[in-house]
């Protein structure tokens, strides 16, 4: 795997097993409680995993043809630093409606951990297909930011963390 990415990877299972921890030791019933109709910690990590298992998909079919697609530049760099910054405010962001209705909900720790395992693996396998000169090309059409790169599309999965973390954090209190 080239190593910028296998850095970014390293990054992502570092945020991965933090978030797990934080998890780990509740009940079933600690983790599908859901405070007054808001998500449960089981959906909100569905909802994590799921998202990344849709992008893995999407990415695996786009890398057949990365010899033609583009390469990103400026533009899409501003873009990436303005949803960056969005996430990081404490605003609610509605979930894409293909997402939700292809998110599995999964009810116990064990399977949170099975499920974003393989994901991950899969992640891995991946990664270790780009080459040097792919690492800029667009290969990942994210909902709001359009066409990023490889690299890009990494950030946007530890962004995704970071911005449902504290969501967790306060549904572990409620």
């Amino acid at each position: 795997m080239n190593n910028s990415l296998l850095q970014r990877y390293a990054s992502l299972e570092d945020q991965r097993h933090g978030l797990l921890a934080l998890v780990d030791s509740l009940s079933n019933e600690q983790l599908n409680k859901q405070p007054n109709g808001k998500w449960s910690i089981a959906q909100v990590l569905s909802h994590i995993i799921a998202s990344e298992q849709l992008s893995i998909n999407y990415l695996n079919k786009k890398i057949l043809g990365i010899k033609e697609a583009a390469n990103t530049g400026l533009i899409e760099e501003l873009k990436m630093t303005a949803f960056i910054i969005s996430q990081r405010l404490p605003i609610k962001y509605k979930a894409p409606k293909g997402l939700k209705e292809k998110t599995t909900s999964l009810q116990t720790v064990e399977q949170v951990k099975a499920s974003w395992e393989k994901t991950r693996s899969e992640l891995s396998e991946l990664l270790s297909r780009f080459q040097q000169d792919q690492l800029r090309r667009k290969v990942y059409r994210h909902p709001v930011i359009g066409m990023i790169n490889i690299q890009q599309t990494l950030r946007f999965f530890q962004e995704h963390i970071i911005h449902h973390t504290p969501q967790i954090k306060n549904l572990k209190t409620l």
